[in-house]
């Protein structure tokens, strides 16, 4: 069962949450959302009644970060990660080559398990951005930062095992010796998913100095350069947008015990703000996430693993240019469901060679 949301292109599918649980979701469905004609992204609607509220909340605490002061946020950065593990802002190089100051990112690895990831340092050790601990603010500076980005990010990676299982059942009925469970374990067990909380800063006043306006010198992809995910499944929260010179997410210096969850505007002045996926015919067509949904796109070890009847997807995110952007930010959630290092993507490699093999060096 499922129903599509009308969108200029390809159209974007919707399931319930009550239907990949009972198992019902048909396999056209799935390859209507994944497959050689699809944008490569499933919305799950009906989602768990706290989700809304932890989404806000979250999101809210994004702009908080982002805006504490330089020397706070250099306590939870981790160079010998390659800013890979806590708060990295500037470090990202754009596809022009530029250095990307637009968004601040903090990242954590969510899921837990001793074992596992005692397992993982000592086969990997010199895989730093896998293997290293995470580190949070204190609770004096963002109180319940850490429990609050951990409780949704275990929503999100719940919700996108149950769209596991359902491509499970796609690999079992469409490829020869699938192994059932395969991508669903996967996302239940491993401690090498990561989660990437994004702030993208409003955008800044142009200083060309030669009579260009933002917009001659923008390109589509100037607030995120146009990639494909390594992992299984990304799950994503909708994009929440702050005025944040009308709400000022300031942490006073002493703490707060209470940080209130910012006003959300209904959408950007700018429509074509947000999320974009480049479709299998090469057009670029935006994704909408609606504010109650998740949404779950293909990344490039789900295509490993379904042989390419799931492609990974190409996307983008398109900022704005400052005389329509204003002091709006854009914040929201990735939760990139990725293997445990040992795994095998496929005949000859595990994960931890296929991230080697992708990302180099930030491995």
């Amino acid at each position: 069962m499922g129903r599509t949301i009308t969108e200029e292109g390809p159209s974007t599918v919707s399931v319930s949450l009550h239907d990949l649980q009972n198992d019902s979701v048909s396999l056209e469905t799935l390859e209507q959302a994944f497959g050689p004609a699809s944008l490569g992204i499933i919305l799950v609607r009906d989602l768990p009644a706290e989700y809304l509220e932890l989404r806000h909340k979250l999101l809210s605490y994004s702009s908080y970060l982002a805006n504490l002061p330089e020397e706070t946020l250099a306590k939870v950065e981790k160079p010998e990660t390659h800013y890979s593990v806590g708060w990295s802002c500037g470090k990202e190089t754009l596809a022009n080559g530029r250095y990307d100051t637009l968004k601040g990112s903090y990242y954590a690895q969510p899921m837990h398990n001793p074992k596992l990831e005692a397992k993982a340092r000592e086969l990997y050790p010199d895989s730093v951005v896998m293997v290293s601990p995470n580190v949070w603010p204190d609770d004096a500076t963002l109180p319940g930062f850490e429990k609050l980005f951990e409780q949704l990010c275990h929503l999100i990676v719940d919700t996108a095992a149950l769209v596991a299982r359902s491509c499970d059942r796609y690999g079992v009925a469409k490829l020869d010796g699938y192994r059932d469970g395969t991508l669903e374990n996967i996302v239940r067990t491993s401690v090498s998913t990561q989660a990437r909380l994004l702030h993208y800063f409003p955008a800044p006043p142009a200083e060309l100095g030669d009579g260009r306006t933002d917009s001659e010198t923008a390109t589509d992809d100037d607030w995120c350069a146009t990639h494909t995910d390594l992992g299984a499944l990304t799950g994503l929260t909708s994009q929440m947008f702050v005025d944040e010179a009308a709400h000022r997410p300031v942490v006073k210096p002493n703490g707060s015990h209470h940080l209130p969850p910012l006003p959300e505007l209904e959408s950007h002045p700018d429509p074509k703000t947000g999320l974009w996926i480049n479709d299998r015919t090469g057009q670029s067509t935006q994704v909408h996430i609606p504010r109650d949904c998740l949404a779950f796109q293909t990344g490039q070890t789900l295509e490993l693993l379904t042989r390419g009847k799931f492609k990974a997807v190409p996307h983008f995110v398109r900022g704005s240019t400052s005389d329509k952007a204003g002091n709006i930010a854009r914040n929201t959630l990735a939760v990139f469901t990725q293997p445990n290092l040992w795994t095998m993507v496929d005949e000859t490699r595990d994960f931890a060679t296929l991230a080697q093999s992708v990302l180099g060096a930030t491995v």
